[in-house]
């Protein structure tokens, strides 16, 4: 957690100063390093089980100290409340860790696929309890969800840090087996091999598409083929997840060694599961981190494939800070964390100029402001890395 700022109220308990913890401590290795010093003042200590730990916390300061979601005994539990710590213990029969500190991997939210079925992965028993607590008034509930949506976006950000990060965006129902979707896998691969980190919104279609380009990036056009093709018979996560998402998990047993890319796919959208070529995917329950944080949080630009009225919706998303020159993941009260807007680029002139003439709109909105040099249409998703660069990506 980031350190007190100086403009920031200090936030305070009985009228006293509380400073904000510095650091977390996410490993048992880091405890016993702490440990040592003998103090956790300040610390944010997070999703460890404690319960061996008991004489190193009765003998070290915890002072200020916040515990998310560690197990420990009974006595420890009480001395370190009674030193002036804030202890959440774990909270039982939850599908997820809401104090979780890290993003997911496809292996997590799927375990158990081959043994029992995608009903009984960690992925679908979290989407269950979201829907029978989201709609029920139960503020636990809803406590639970903001805390583990606000740990993985804090996670995702600081994976993200220094990226070349490029959102890549496009429709959902575009089909494995389709033209479409190579053409997006063949866009992942060469966003990733030009140096950029592709980001979507990890679910199926044409973001499945671009993080599976991602993972082929090491391999050849063989392996390209072959694994398009191993997809190919199994089209779309409908009628069956299951054998979807286990098309997918056989194409990385076979070429275990991918490339890596990010997804932001969430449970609010529980019909779309996540797809298992992203390596790392931030999944939230609100769509705040997906919604309002994948093109944001991409610096280097934003893609845009062939879509419906989610990705028009997206289009617009993207260009709406250029007019006031907000670089990306700040708003109107926050300085740019770049030079200037991030570029967009869309693919595919005749969608975008007649299907739906989203670009033609565009550029009207771009007349005469810097908006015009930092958006581009082309025909081929090949051009899309020179393009970019050209325009400025961070």
């Amino acid at each position: 957690m980031p350190e007190q700022t100086p403009d920031e109220p200090e936030p305070t308990r009985h009228g006293e100063p509380v400073p904000r913890p510095v650091r977390d401590v996410a490993t048992l290795e880091e405890f016993d390093g702490v440990a040592l010093g003998g103090s956790f003042a300040g610390r944010l200590v997070r999703g460890l089980d404690l319960t061996s730990r008991t004489f190193a916390l009765l003998v070290s300061d915890t002072s200020r100290a916040v515990f998310l979601g560690c197990a420990m005994e009974e006595q420890a539990l009480a001395h370190v409340r009674a030193g002036g710590a804030l202890a959440f213990p774990p909270v039982p029969g939850l599908p997820f860790d809401p104090f979780r500190a890290a993003l997911y991997t496809p292996g997590e939210l799927y375990a158990g696929l081959a043994e029992g079925g995608y009903e009984d992965t960690p992925d679908a028993r979290t989407h269950r309890w979201y829907r029978r607590t989201a709609g029920d008034g139960d503020v636990f509930s809803s406590m639970l969800r903001s805390l583990h949506d606000d740990a993985v976006a804090a996670a995702l950000d600081e994976r993200l840090r220094g990226a070349r990060a490029v959102a890549v965006v496009g429709g959902h129902a575009t089909a494995r087996g389709s033209q479409a979707y190579e053409t997006a896998a063949r866009l992942g691969r060469e966003l990733s091999r030009a140096g950029f980190t592709v980001v979507t919104g990890g679910g199926p279609g044409a973001a499945e598409a671009a993080n599976f380009g991602a993972y082929a990036a090491p391999y050849d056009d063989v392996m390209l083929g072959k694994a398009l093709g191993v997809l190919a018979g199994a089209p779309s996560f409908a009628p069956s997840v299951g054998a979807w998402a286990s098309a997918a998990f056989a194409v990385r047993d076979r070429w275990p060694d991918g490339g890596p890319s990010f997804g932001l796919p969430t449970w609010l959208n529980g019909h779309e599961p996540p797809n298992a070529f992203a390596s790392h995917l931030a999944k939230s329950f609100a769509d705040a981190v997906r919604g309002d944080g994948l093109l944001p949080r991409c610096g280097a630009g934003a893609v845009f494939l062939p879509g419906a009225a989610g990705t028009v919706r997206e289009v617009f998303d993207a260009a709406a800070p250029h007019p006031y020159d907000l670089g990306p993941g700040r708003s109107a009260d926050r300085s740019p964390d770049h030079g200037g807007p991030a570029p967009v680029v869309l693919v595919d002139r005749a969608h975008w100029t007649r299907v739906l003439p989203v670009w033609p709109l565009l550029e009207s909105l771009a007349e005469g402001t810097a908006t015009s040099r930092r958006i581009a249409l082309v025909d081929d998703a090949a051009q899309v890395p020179r393009v970019l660069a050209e325009l400025g990506g961070a």
